[in-house]
């Protein structure tokens, strides 16, 4: 297998932990430990003062899994397996396609949703959404790039980096088609429950269809990024099987710690999730009233759901000299499209963390002073 670089993750390394303003981050605002702590239950309290630091059950602690099954409608506990939401998408890809078969994929997009199906060996197609039209994926397209070789359909809604979101009606209609076609749907979902439009929200992939996999975690939504919990959710057994074999050359199991912690934050979804989607809507407000102010610079089509949407620069130069000179001057780090492989003409910004307002100001004082 001979994987490219991963370029997001990369240009990360540069300047995540250097930048001392970051206007790019794709997750909401970190829980702290104490925060987290609070809301445990007597019985996850216990689970946490009486933890010991061995290994853990390769599938996912059997209270943790419940939990995750307890979100999905219809789904039992066995049919989930608990992964590193990145790792998710590498033991999927490698349990379910083989070289020479064709991957519909959804672009832009995290890199690993379309580069490892092209590592090994895959034939993949970009599915992209349509800027004129709010950022709207055409069905017809989709399925004009159906093949008999077609294995895999992905897809990922809320949309990194767009936030965009179909309607209930077409993606109960996409997932209808890739299930029709034989094919199977990976769905990331890892923004899912965060609705800047309300009443938006999609109902889980695996709750539609026998065919469809959903992959989901901690990482965005929550603002737990540092448990490294995720997992996917699926009828099929067998797939979930072949995953967990695969596992085994991977991460093995969870962190002990993170398991239970992670424990916590799924009894307290509804809570933690209210406090991201307070936040992320008045932040959205935020934004919109920075592009209102900056129209000669900036367009964007207003984002669905999740904690990123991706605006189109309007000025002279290439949105990654933009990004190098912001960085350098003004220390705010923002992320040009083209670590997404589309085009430099936008930028992705993130605005589920606290300090947006200020960071934006900050952005603006320095474009109104080049």
């Amino acid at each position: 297998m001979k994987i490219e670089p991963f370029a997001l993750e990369r240009y990360f390394a540069r300047y995540e932990f250097s930048a001392r303003f970051l206007l790019s981050s794709s997750d909401c605002e970190p829980l702290g430990l104490a925060e987290l702590l609070a809301m445990a239950d007597d019985e996850t309290r216990a689970l946490w003062d009486d933890l010991r630091l061995g290994y853990t059950e390769s599938p996912g602690h059997p209270l943790l899994r419940q939990a995750i099954a307890g979100h999905y409608r219809g789904l039992d506990p066995d049919e989930t397996l608990e992964v590193v939401p990145e790792e998710g998408i590498f033991l999927l890809m490698h349990a379910l396609v083989s070289p020479g078969d064709h991957v519909v994929c959804v672009a832009p997009a995290y890199q690993s949703l379309h580069e490892v199906s092209r590592s090994i060996g895959c034939e993949v197609s970009k599915w992209s959404p349509d800027e004129t039209r709010g950022w709207r994926l055409d069905l017809d397209a989709l399925r004009a790039q159906l093949r008999e070789t077609t294995r895999l359909v992905v897809v990922n809604f809320p949309h990194n980096p767009t936030g965009f979101s179909p309607t209930r009606e077409e993606f109960a209609e996409l997932v209808e088609t890739v299930e029709h076609h034989g094919a199977y749907l990976l769905s990331d979902e890892m923004y899912r429950l965060l609705d800047v439009v309300p009443n938006s929200g999609l109902p889980a992939a695996c709750e539609l269809s026998d065919r469809a996999i959903s992959l989901s975690g901690l990482s965005k939504s929550f603002g737990l990024p540092g448990l490294r919990v995720g997992w996917v959710a699926t009828h099929d057994r067998s797939v979930l099987e072949r995953m967990l074999v695969l596992k085994d050359y991977t991460t093995i199991c969870g962190s002990a710690p993170s398991e239970i912690l992670a424990l916590v934050a799924m009894r307290n979804l509804d809570s933690i999730i209210a406090r991201q989607t307070e936040r992320v809507r008045r932040n959205v407000a935020v934004l919109e009233d920075f592009f209102k102010r900056n129209r000669r610079l900036f367009a964007c089509n207003r984002p669905t759901g999740g904690s990123v949407c991706l605006p189109r620069y309007l000025g002279p130069e290439d949105t990654s000299s933009l990004a190098e000179e912001v960085v350098e001057r003004a220390g705010i780090m923002l992320v040009p499209s083209a670590v997404f492989g589309f085009g430099d003409r936008h930028l992705r910004i993130g605005f589920g963390r606290e300090n947006l307002p200020e960071v934006l100001e900050r952005f603006e004082r320095y474009l109104g002073g080049r």
